[in-house]
């Protein structure tokens, strides 16, 4: 074909067309031989190739959403009653073929449109943007195991209206907003005053239900509730739990997407009993949650290795574990990125029957691919984060040392992809992605965005691989 790269994976029929995916000049479009409906749903224009008159295709929003029609296995779909189960952030919609690649003969069900409003917002994209992203990349692969689309720390009702309108399957309920850590370390003698104004049916219910009681955890263990303890939670977490219980029913109950409830955006770490009460309270009300994601002892940063007592971690991730087990959910990780020193925990204490979310990884490799091929833009790109990580870090907690970073200028080029292995060189790209990707220069033009895009469309593979090796490094062993 003279157009260029043909994916042989994306060949696919329908009705009496031909369609697959190429790339000509560096830009992928998607090709119709045939009529039909296929050849009639889709937007593009007329070209005459070796084989035929056909229709070009862009690979825009408008022409995903025919491919999901003509296509069920381009839809995505839930992930509840999977086992593992790997949320892969995509911030540039170019790393989703190369994750499908790493893990098509494995099981492994991957959700890869995740994405929160946050990252929208700092990347000017879109849910449709989002979405469509990945569904080019599964039918450029022709992958037809199934996947899924997660709306990613939503914090208000139109938010998750606006991912299930979208066709997302899965939504991550962010309930920080209702969550008092204001009250978390209060003395045990202020809580009594504050418990007391909640309402009197309301606590005698609440204490019923959970003082005086054990509750045993399967596969060993249990769980109690001393009265000042109790309080604490019910202040703590109530709120929180009515939200996500109110967002349930009047969104959720009935909707073929997952519920994830998301309390891990806190200062304070859940201990095992909130995590049950939490859970519970939900199962109470009906709104049952496929996974919950907690606030576990220790740092879950961004995009480095876990920061806290291994040990520790140890021995609250195991009651947690025993928690999901107990309540019917599976346990879900937050900034799962690089935590390969807790990994073999993880996976060990919940059997592999968890979800792992990840996202500033795939981003820093992308950037890695960029020292390597153009590292003067790579320079640019890493001064321009370190100029501006003040600014990141009011959306991102991280507890990098600026001082501990090489200076950019003492290194040879050959060293520069290397930087990305150093912890707070790494967090401050990490963190900087979205003013990066906005940045602008005085004519208005993208400063850096362009520049990325065609350096990563040009070492496509080289992408993959990159994405191969370290999100391989994430999976269960």
């Amino acid at each position: 074909m003279n157009e260029g790269q043909i994916y042989w994976n994306s060949l696919a029929m329908h009705g009496g067309a031909t369609l697959f995916i190429a790339k000509n000049n560096g830009v992928k479009s998607l090709y119709v031989f045939g009529g039909g409906e296929a050849f009639n749903a889709l937007e593009g224009e007329a070209v005459t190739l070796p084989g035929g008159e056909a229709k070009r295709c862009p690979l825009n929003n408008a022409n995903a959403a025919a491919i999901r029609r003509l296509f069920p296995f381009a839809n995505p779909e839930r992930h509840k009653g999977r086992a593992f189960t790997l949320g892969l952030g995509d911030r540039l919609g170019l790393a989703s073929a190369g994750h499908l690649r790493l893990i098509r003969d494995m099981d492994v069900f991957p959700v890869l449109a995740q994405q929160s409003i946050r990252e929208l917002n700092l990347t000017g994209r879109t849910y449709d943007d989002v979405l469509s992203a990945a569904v080019w990349a599964v039918f450029q692969e022709g992958y037809r195991k199934g996947w899924g689309a997660d709306g990613d720390h939503l914090k208000t009702a139109a938010e998750v209206g606006m991912a299930l309108d979208c066709g997302f399957t899965m939504i991550t309920l962010d309930c920080s907003e209702h969550i008092r850590n204001d009250l978390a370390a209060l003395p045990d003698a202020e809580l009594w005053p504050r418990y007391n104004l909640l309402d009197a049916a309301e606590r005698a219910s609440l204490e019923a239900a959970y003082l005086g009681k054990t509750f045993p955890l399967e596969g060993g263990g249990e769980l109690t509730f001393s009265p000042p303890e109790l309080r604490r939670i019910v202040l703590v977490y109530l709120n929180a739990v009515k939200f996500a219980a109110d967002v349930y029913n009047t969104l959720l109950r009935g909707k073929d997407a997952d519920f994830e409830l998301s309390i891990d955006e806190t200062l304070t770490a859940t201990s095992p009993q909130a995590h049950y009460f939490a859970a519970n309270e939900l199962l109470e009300a009906g709104a049952a949650p496929v996974s919950v994601a907690p606030r576990f002892c220790g740092e879950f940063q961004k995009g480095i290795d876990y920061r806290g007592d291994p040990v520790e971690f140890e021995r609250e991730f195991s009651v947690h574990a025993g928690v999901a087990r107990t309540l019917g959910h599976k346990l879900s990780i937050h900034s799962g990125s690089d935590k390969f020193s807790v990994f073999p925990i993880i996976y060990r204490e919940t059997g592999g029957n968890v979800h792992v979310k990840t996202a500033g990884t795939n981003w820093l490799e992308a950037v890695r691919v960029i020292a390597r091929a153009r590292p003067e833009l790579f320079r640019e790109v890493f001064r321009f984060a370190l100029n501006n990580l003040p600014e990141a870090k009011k959306y991102y907690h991280i507890t990098e040392n600026a001082a501990n970073i090489p200076d950019i200028d003492a290194l040879g080029d050959a060293e520069l992809p290397a930087l990305l292995d150093q912890d707070d060189a790494r967090q401050a790209v990490h963190v900087t992605y979205g003013l990066i990707l906005s940045a602008k220069n005085q004519d208005g033009s993208p400063k850096f965005k362009e520049a990325i895009y065609a350096a990563l469309n040009e070492r496509e593979d080289e992408y993959y691989a990159a994405l191969a090796e370290r999100i391989g490094r994430h999976l269960p062993r």
